[in-house]
């Protein structure tokens, strides 16, 4: 049975050290359809049929893959098993995102906004400041933030472990970071918890990834970036976007320093491959300034 393939398939991954959650959901739910229809093996039609169910472009491209890994996997095993086409759904179905990159100042308000969270005269407000400066600085993702743990903060800096590339890293902190996160931990220490992370709601619980997600979100309304519930805006995300260009903006405009700087970054933010890094650029002013001027060089003197 169907069930049966993935449940192995499911224990191979996890075995490897894939966390595997998001595609055990989603083949979860493939095969509860397909059996529903009495499918012995992965039929293309089928995966095509549930894959168009989903409510967006984005989710479609990702369920069509999902389910193609997997019927690559069972095919090896059984030729009855059907793999569907790559772009079996048409060419050009995903459309990047845009990434939103913030200003000093928008950063800046958001963290007041933080800080005038209620209740007041508890670790509430200084929670979520502190996280919003931490992820603005270092560019870390907000899984890995939340996941840090206080034996994870050293005179070093903030060891990531074992994260999206399964790869552990150490982030070096600026001083002004490094004070902020030790304010943090005068007001974190005394409070009584099980929980050894380092981020904790009033009631001493690990703080929620939707939870977080969602005061962003509000905070963000508040300060004028983004417009009513249900109307997009600037993610949480892009601050680990705007980190990557900012960071650029700050290299000295030649061809080594830029090759130096952009595999310094690429390790930094935890990436795989360097290409992994270009993925979170985006054209701002002050980049297009110095490709400009770098160009004007070029064309003076041959060299940059």
């Amino acid at each position: 049975m169907l069930s049966d393939d993935l449940s192995r398939h499911v224990r191979l991954h996890e075995a490897l050290g894939f966390k595997f959650r998001t595609q055990r959901i989603l083949l979860r739910m493939f095969v509860a359809y397909a059996e529903r229809h009495d499918d012995k093996f992965i039929k293309t039609n089928r995966v095509i049929a549930w894959t168009v169910e989903a409510p967006s472009p984005e989710q479609r491209r990702n369920r069509l893959l999902t389910v193609r890994r997997f019927a690559i996997a069972m095919h090896a095993e059984d030729s009855g098993h059907e793999v569907p086409a790559v772009d079996a759904l048409g060419r050009g179905l995903f459309r990047r995102t845009k990434p939103y990159i913030y200003s000093a100042a928008e950063i800046r308000k958001l963290m007041e906004e933080a800080a005038s969270l209620g209740p007041a005269a508890t670790l509430r407000p200084l929670t979520y400041v502190t996280l919003l400066g931490l992820l603005a600085s270092t560019g870390m993702r907000i899984s890995e933030a939340l996941a840090l743990r206080l034996s994870d903060v050293t005179d070093d800096g903030l060891i990531i472990n074992k994260t999206k590339f399964k790869k552990s890293r150490l982030i070096p902190l600026h001083p002004t970071t490094r004070a902020a996160i030790d304010r943090y931990l005068s007001a974190r220490l005394p409070i009584s918890t099980c929980a050894a992370v380092l981020f904790v709601s009033n009631a001493g619980t690990p703080l929620c990834y939707n939870t977080a997600g969602a005061l962003f979100r509000q905070i963000s309304r508040k300060v004028g970036l983004r417009g009513g519930p249900g109307q997009s805006g600037p993610r949480i995300h892009d601050l680990r976007h705007s980190f990557a260009v900012r960071s650029l903006e700050h290299c000295p405009c030649n061809d080594d320093a830029v090759s130096r700087h952009i595999l310094a970054l690429s390790t930094y933010l935890g990436h795989a491959h360097v290409s992994d890094t270009y993925w979170y650029l985006q054209a701002t002013p002050g980049l297009m300034a110095q490709i400009a001027d770098a160009g004007e060089d070029f064309g003076r003197t041959g060299a940059i």
